[in-house]
């Protein structure tokens, strides 16, 4: 059986940071969010991971990672290019954007035959969440495996999410996006909703879609922050979905059109062919989407080692 892997998405990080070494430690130890997310997977049992990156990052990404986690891990790297489509296709002239999330957990197809978790590279989601993603994917691989050898196949893909309570995720310095979930009775993901523009106000967190007209959400709404866990039969069914994306892409927004994971997700929901079992975490993800979210990161990742939860250096 084939053990989970990690598939980070980091072909943003160098644009977004101005250069990966620019990238802002977390810790007076120089770690960065990174590190503890892999400090956690490494906890929770996970031994390999894949790194999604620019290929022009590869010298700074190895010298961030190869000597520190890369000492405990097994990391291998994949790389995002937007050449990278199907045969009969092109580029369109003026192109620089990547296609998308799932084009980034696509770059990684030929390094993956097992279940695979998913994670963005500059968010912080807690050991508990790592802890379930593996246990779930661990036991989704043991039950495929004697069904393959009974002969056997379930109707349905067995995928999940970590899913967060609303107000776990909102910053206190202004607007955030976040995927909201419908989530059955069951504990299933029936519907994920993308609303760009959440933030605290009047009391209450509320979000708004033409900036006038606001709308409250409870603050134990359930929203993704793109940590998800599949089978392999998802990176199947994203490369076979790719070239439908790209014949309406092409067409309507040749320059900017994305190939979005929860896009391809709610697809196979909505087809009935997967289920997605929403895996409710307590913990509270910290991120830095504005330059004053740093300080908050800060503290409260010193206060976890205060508390033993993590040593003092992560890496030795």
């Amino acid at each position: 059986m084939n053990k989970p892997v990690l598939i980070i998405m980091a072909a943003g990080m160098g644009s977004r940071y101005g250069g990966l070494k620019q990238i802002d430690p977390v810790s007076d130890k120089g770690e960065i969010i990174l590190d503890f997310s892999l400090y956690d997977a490494m906890m929770a049992g996970f031994e390999d991971v894949i790194f999604v990156i620019k290929e022009e990052n590869e010298a700074d990404f190895r010298a961030l990672i190869d000597e520190r986690a890369g000492k405990h891990m097994n990391v291998r790297y994949a790389f995002q290019k937007l050449e990278d489509i199907p045969e009969g296709y092109k580029v369109p002239e003026g192109r620089e954007k990547p296609w998308g999330t799932c084009h980034a957990v696509m770059s990684a197809r030929h390094l993956v035959n097992g279940p695979f978790a998913v994670i963005n590279a500059d968010d912080y989601y807690g050991p508990g969440a790592f802890q379930s993603m593996y246990d779930f994917l661990e036991k989704s691989a043991e039950e495929a495996a004697k069904e393959e050898a009974a002969g056997t196949k379930s109707a349905q893909y067995e995928f999940c999410m970590i899913g967060y309570e609303l107000k776990n995720t909102i910053t206190e310095n202004g607007h955030v996006s976040r995927g909201v979930c419908d989530v059955t009775d069951g504990g299933y993901l029936k519907d994920i909703v993308e609303r760009t523009k959440i933030m605290r106000r009047d009391g209450g967190i509320q979000y708004t879609e033409d900036g006038e007209n606001w709308v409250t959400l409870p603050e134990d709404t359930v929203v993704s922050m793109n940590f998800w866990g599949f089978s392999k039969d998802m990176m199947t069914e994203m490369v076979a979905g790719f070239p439908e994306f790209l014949d309406e892409a092409l067409k309507t927004n040749p320059l900017k059109g994305e190939y979005f994971l929860p896009g391809v997700v709610d697809t196979l929901l909505k087809e009935e062919k997967a289920r997605v079992r929403v895996l409710r975490s307590r913990d509270k993800w910290y991120g830095v989407t504005y330059k004053e979210d740093k300080q908050t990161v800060v503290d409260a990742l010193q206060a976890m080692k205060d508390k033993g939860l993590y040593p003092d250096v992560l890496w030795k």
